[in-house]
């Protein structure tokens, strides 16, 4: 079995439309990634790169719902807003993702959450864009450290 933080986070550009594609295991069962995701107290604590602080302004994981939270550092504050639009528990969410420093650049995203049996997730994630230069952009604005911090930070709260 692979230990907590080994395993890989493989993010892909995809060649044919404007996504992202974010695969990554966990050795925990869907309910409980799942409820990091959801639980906004959780979520504080693993979302985003390590040397962020993360304040949640509201965070409303049901269908319909809607979440606002700041990432903040030195002074600088980075908002993020979007919306739920289907939330299925330990399968699925599809939710709207807008960083408020580009208003007009919304992604809707995909988490699915698979079972892979023996206690262990499988979460793939897509970010879809309006364009393969926002796409683009969105890949060289950082993400892939926020990424994988994230994912670390996540694997740590799943053993605890």
């Amino acid at each position: 079995m692979t230990t907590a933080g080994t395993h890989r986070t493989e993010i892909v550009a995809d060649p044919d439309v404007p996504l992202v594609r974010i695969t990554r295991e966990f050795d925990a069962p869907p309910a409980k990634v799942f409820r990091a995701h959801t639980d906004p107290e959780l979520v504080a604590r693993w979302l985003g790169p390590r040397d962020l602080e993360m304040r949640i302004d509201h965070y409303d994981c049901r269908t319909g719902g809607s979440y606002r939270y700041v990432h903040s550092q030195g002074g600088e504050e980075y908002g993020f807003r979007g919306c739920f639009h289907e939330v299925r528990p330990a399968e699925l969410i599809v939710q709207t993702f807008t960083f408020e420093g580009m208003p007009d650049g919304v992604a809707l995203e995909r988490l699915v959450f698979t079972d892979l049996g023996g206690g262990r997730t499988r979460l793939t994630s897509t970010s879809l864009v309006d364009s393969f230069e926002a796409r683009d952009a969105f890949v060289a604005s950082g993400m892939e450290v926020g990424v994988r911090e994230g994912y670390e930070r996540l694997d740590a709260l799943l053993a605890g």
